[in-house]
């Protein structure tokens, strides 16, 4: 695989999963999709180490697709 095609990608999982860390802390956990890892029936509060998780995941992608893209 080339450089440029494992920078997309991880640039893209990025995206994903900064808007899976927004999702989390907006939403509920008795409101969050049934196969979201944090799902629980009837709880009211917000996941916020979950999104944070997926927020320095994301961070990470990001800076793995930047140093990846990089002239050398």
């Amino acid at each position: 695989m080339s450089k440029k095609c494992l920078g997309k990608g991880a640039v893209v999982l990025g995206i994903i999963f900064v808007i899976i860390a927004i999702y989390y802390w907006i939403t509920p956990a008795g409101s969050l999709a049934t196969f979201i890892p944090g799902y629980e029936t009837g709880v009211t509060t917000i996941h916020i180490k979950h999104g944070l998780a997926s927020f320095i995941l994301g961070l990470g992608l990001f800076a793995y697709a930047w140093f990846k893209g990089g002239k050398k």
